[in-house]
C-alpha cells in the first residue's frame, strides 16, 4: 500500500519539479475517472457563479465540486487525468462515487487515523460518520479491497453478535417459558459444532461473493462516496428489498422442498428440527448461493434500474435482514415480538413451526404468500384445510 502511495507521489512530483506550492498527495480509489486536481481557492474554474456543480465550501472561500456520476464505468486500475496547470494545483480533492473530499498534507506514511484527520480538516461539512468512512477509502487505496473487508468483517461482526444474546438465554430459566419447543434446547455441542459449519460456509463461499459484490455494483450504478444518502430514501429502498427478497425466498425455498432438490441441497439446513440462532446460515453451499441471490440481488436489481443506491443502504439492509433471519431461527417468541404489533410480519413461530413439520411456512419475513398460496403450516391453516376440504366432498355428493 505504501509503495503504491510512493508512485503516486513520484507521478505528482514528475508533473511539476518546479513548482513551489506545496507537493499534492493524489489520492487513489481505484477508478478511472474519480480522481483529479482542482483548485480550492476561488478561480473561474470552479468559481460557484460559473460552474453548476459545484457547492461553495465555508472553509477558506473555496469551493466543493460535485462531479457527475459516470454510470456503468468500472476500471480497477489507477488513472490520473484532468491535471490542471501545476502553478495552479493547491491541494487534492478524493471523488468517489458522485462525492468529492478535500485533502491535503498527507504523505505515504500517514496511518489511518492521520487521514481522518486531515478529512476533518478540509471537510468540515461532514459528519463524523461520512469521515470515517471517507478516510477509510482514501487510507485504503483499492475501492474493492476497501468494501470487500467492511462487508466480511460486518457481516460476522452482526451475525455472531446478535446470536449471543440467543444463547445466553438458554441458559436464564426464567426466559424457557418464551421458548416455541422448550423441550427441545440445544446442547453446547450443537453450538459448536453449528458455528463451525457456519464459519466455513462464510470464508470459502460467502467471502467470494461479498469480493464480487462491489465491482459488480458499481457497474451498475451503485454509489459508495460520502456524503451518505438521506434516512428517508435508505428506509424506502430498504422496504423494498424486504419485499423483493420474501417473494425470492418463498418460491426458491418452496422449490428447494421439491423431493430430489430437498435431498441433495435443503435438507442440511433441516438438520435442527428445533432451530437456534446460529442455525440461520446453516446450510449447503449451493443452498446458500441461491437464497442469497434474493438478499444480494434485489439491490442489484433496483440500482440497474434505477440507478440509486448507496453502499451504506446495502449495508442497512443486509444488517436488517441478518436480525430477521437470527431472530427467525431464534426459536423464541416473545410478548413483544415484532409479530405482534405487525400481523403481517412472519416472526419466529412462523418459521419454527417449519423446522418442525418440514412443510410450509416458505417465506423469510412476512406471512401473506403463505397465506394466499395456502402453504401456512400453523394449526389454524391446517383446520380451515381440513373444513374446506369436507365441504368439497360434501358438495360432491349432493351432486
Amino acid at each position: 500500500m505504501n509503495g503504491q502511495r510512493g508512485r503516486y507521489l513520484s507521478a505528482a512530483s514528475e508533473i511539476d519539479k518546479t513548482s513551489t506550492s506545496p507537493r499534492p498527495f493524489i489520492v487513489h480509489t481505484g477508478r478511472s475517472f474519480i480522481i483529479d486536481f482542482f483548485l480550492v481557492l476561488p478561480s473561474p474554474i470552479f468559481d460557484s457563479t460559473r460552474h453548476p456543480t459545484s457547492q461553495p465550501l465555508r472553509t477558506g472561500g473555496a469551493f466543493f465540486p460535485l462531479a457527475p456520476h459516470h454510470r456503468g464505468i468500472f476500471c480497477p486500475f489507477p488513472s490520473l487525468h484532468n491535471l490542471l496547470p501545476s502553478q495552479e494545483r493547491a491541494s487534492t480533492k478524493m471523488d468517489f462515487a458522485n462525492s468529492t473530499v478535500v485533502m491535503a498534507g498527507l504523505n505515504q506514511t500517514t496511518d489511518y487515523f492521520g487521514v481522518y484527520d486531515e478529512v476533518s480538516k478540509y471537510n468540515v461539512q461532514l459528519n463524523t460518520a461520512e469521515r470515517l468512512w471517507a478516510a477509510w477509502y482514501i487510507w485504503m487505496q483499492n475501492d474493492i479491497l476497501a468494501t470487500g473487508i467492511m462487508s466480511f468483517v460486518m457481516h460476522e461482526a452482526v451475525y455472531f453478535g446478535r446470536c449471543i444474546p440467543w444463547i445466553l438465554l438458554d441458559f436464564i430459566p426464567y426466559f424457557h417459558k418464551y421458548k416455541i419447543q422448550e423441550e427441545k434446547m440445544p446442547t453446547l455441542k450443537e453450538q459448536w459444532q453449528c458455528t463451525y459449519v457456519v464459519l466455513l460456509s462464510h470464508f470459502t463461499v460467502e467471502l467470494p461473493q461479498i469480493w464480487l459484490f462491489h465491482p459488480l455494483a458499481t457497474y451498475c450504478g451503485m454509489e459508495f462516496g460520502v456524503p451518505f444518502p438521506p434516512a428517508w430514501k435508505m428506509a424506502m429502498q430498504i422496504a423494498v428489498f424486504f419485499v423483493m427478497e420474501d417473494s425470492w425466498h418463498y418460491w426458491m425455498h418452496r422449490a428447494l422442498h421439491y423431493g430430489p432438490l430437498y435431498k441433495a441441497i435443503h435438507k442440511v439446513h433441516h438438520y435442527y428440527s428445533a432451530p437456534f440462532g446460529l442455525a440461520a446460515e446453516y446450510a449447503s453451499p449451493i443452498e446458500v448461493m441461491i437464497l442469497g441471490m434474493g438478499i444480494v440481488g434485489s439491490p442489484i436489481i433496483w440500482v440497474f434500474i434505477t440507478g440509486d443506491l448507496h453502499l451504506l443502504t446495502m449495508y442497512v439492509w443486509i444488517i436488517l435482514r441478518l436480525f430477521q433471519a437470527i431472530d427467525a431461527h431464534s426459536g423464541y417468541d416473545f410478548p413483544w415480538s415484532l409479530r405482534h404489533f405487525l400481523p403481517f410480519w412472519a416472526g419466529a413461530d412462523h418459521h419454527d413451526m417449519h423446522h418442525e413439520k418440514f412443510i410450509g411456512n416458505y417465506a423469510s419475513s412476512f406471512r401473506w404468500w403463505d397465506f394466499c398460496l395456502d402453504t401456512e403450516a400453523s394449526p389454524e391453516a391446517m383446520k380451515r384445510r381440513r373444513e374446506r376440504k369436507v365441504k368439497a366432498m360434501k358438495a360432491a355428493k349432493q351432486q
